[in-house]
């Protein structure tokens, strides 16, 4: 064991409250960020399509006139194109250098995407798809009263929902639009001593204390081992009504016009709201589960073919994965250990006496063993395999009694049911 220094990054956002003038700057500068984008795409395009030609002939329509040794465009050649184009187009001299240069660097990251991990060919964004732009640098003490200091902008007006800790240190801010209004992303950055062991790479919590098993769910959000269960709130589902109501009212406005704009806009707040309940319930029940564990285990899920099941409209009404994320990143500012233990299995082993009871039905909710008569929800008994699992994964000791008993635990202080004095969501 030994201690490393490492950068600790958070990020914090706020709504900004720029004047008028500053609202036309920030539309000006993505109209600039997406035609940059746009262009360097292009060009790439270009240089691919040019080397898919025929060799014995051309094409009638058009040809690229590439040469052959050109080399493929790449973040630095272009980087070097745009220094060139900035002495040629006035309204690129107007947009922080670092900015447009980030921008070429999304467009590197879209094509890593692609390349490594198996993503979409990046597309051309058209007018209003470019809604966000990056300060990689913010300068000495960004931060003075209610007001942020962007660099070419000047000091912009934000609300200060949370405070910013003094010891932090601003690194890069990004300025987002949305239909609410524009936000910035502060990314805060800290030095901390953090142990290392010889074969980890991430900060060691100690799995002691408490423990805990969730098992995420349609029908319920979250069963947990001590027998509580939450609601799935259903955001979409709740307000799908509206939403195509207010789709269909888009779609009879002409293209192009302000009615069009303003219809749209209320889809996009609407939207917004949805995503903003979803993404509030996953951090209350979070911090919740938190405050009632010392250690907290999540099954593995795989997320992607879920999203594409026949049940695919309501799993990703659920967010699972946002709330694993967001479950994680509470876990580890909080000091409680988190660990993710393959599904196989969870549903068909009893809690009990630890016998495989064999495969369930999805409309078969309750499990009762066959072996020891054990009955309970069919969630929570996945929940308490799901910690059973986790416990053993991190060295503790799991029994089994006779005569329907429960489970031994050694070494370990299993969660207690919930009772009127534990905090209520």
């Amino acid at each position: 064991m030994y201690i490393v220094e490492q950068v600790f990054n958070l990020i914090y956002e706020f709504k900004l409250k720029p004047t008028t003038a500053q609202v036309a700057t920030f539309a000006e500068w993505l109209e600039q960020c997406r035609r940059v984008y746009n262009y360097a795409l292009c060009e790439r395009k270009d240089w691919a399509n040019s080397r898919k030609s025929p060799l014995n002939a051309c094409s009638i329509k058009y040809e690229y006139i590439i040469p052959a040794d050109a080399p493929a465009p790449n973040y630095s050649s272009q980087c070097e194109s745009l220094t060139q184009a900035k002495k040629n187009i006035p309204a690129l001299k107007q947009v922080h250098s670092q900015v447009l240069q980030q921008t070429l660097k999304r467009l590197q990251k879209a094509f890593e995407g692609m390349w490594e991990n198996g993503r979409g060919f990046p597309r051309f964004k058209k007018a209003g798809r470019m809604r966000s732009f990056v300060f990689p640098s913010m300068g000495k003490d960004p931060i003075q009263g209610r007001s942020v200091k962007f660099p070419k902008i000047g000091r912009v007006k934000f609300i200060q929902s949370r405070p910013i800790p003094d010891d932090a240190i601003i690194k890069q801010a990004r300025i987002v639009r949305r239909v609410s209004g524009w936000y910035v992303q502060l990314t805060l950055q800290w030095k901390v001593d953090v142990p290392f062991g010889k074969l980890r790479a991430s900060p060691e919590i100690s799995p002691t204390g408490t423990s805990l098993g969730i098992d995420v769910g349609l029908m319920h959000f979250a069963a947990l081992s001590n027998g509580r269960t939450f609601p799935n709130p259903r955001p979409f589902k709740h307000l799908e009504g509206k939403l195509k109501s207010l789709q269909k009212k888009v779609s009879k406005k002409r293209p192009g016009s302000n009615n069009r704009a303003k219809a749209q806009a209320k889809v996009s707040r609407l939207h917004e709201r949805i995503a903003c309940h979803r993404k509030n319930y996953h951090w209350e029940l979070a911090h919740n589960l938190c405050d009632w564990a010392d250690m907290i285990f999540a099954e593995q899920l795989n997320l992607k073919a879920l999203g594409r099941g026949f049940l695919a409209k309501h799993c990703l009404d659920a967010g699972w994965g946002q709330f694993l994320d967001i479950l994680s990143q509470c876990c580890f500012k909080r000091g409680v250990y988190f660990q993710k233990v393959p599904a196989a299995g969870t549903s068909q082993t009893c809690p009990n006496c630890l016998e495989d009871t064999g495969k369930k039905k999805l409309s078969q909710r309750v499990h009762k063993c066959q072996y020891c008569g054990y009955e309970c929800d069919r969630d929570v008994a996945s929940a308490r395999i799901i910690e059973i699992k986790g416990l053993q994964a991190v060295g503790h000791t799991v029994g089994k009694l006779s005569e329907g008993k429960g489970f031994i635990l050694e070494d370990v202080k299993l969660c207690l049911p919930v009772t009127e004095e534990s905090p209520a969501f």
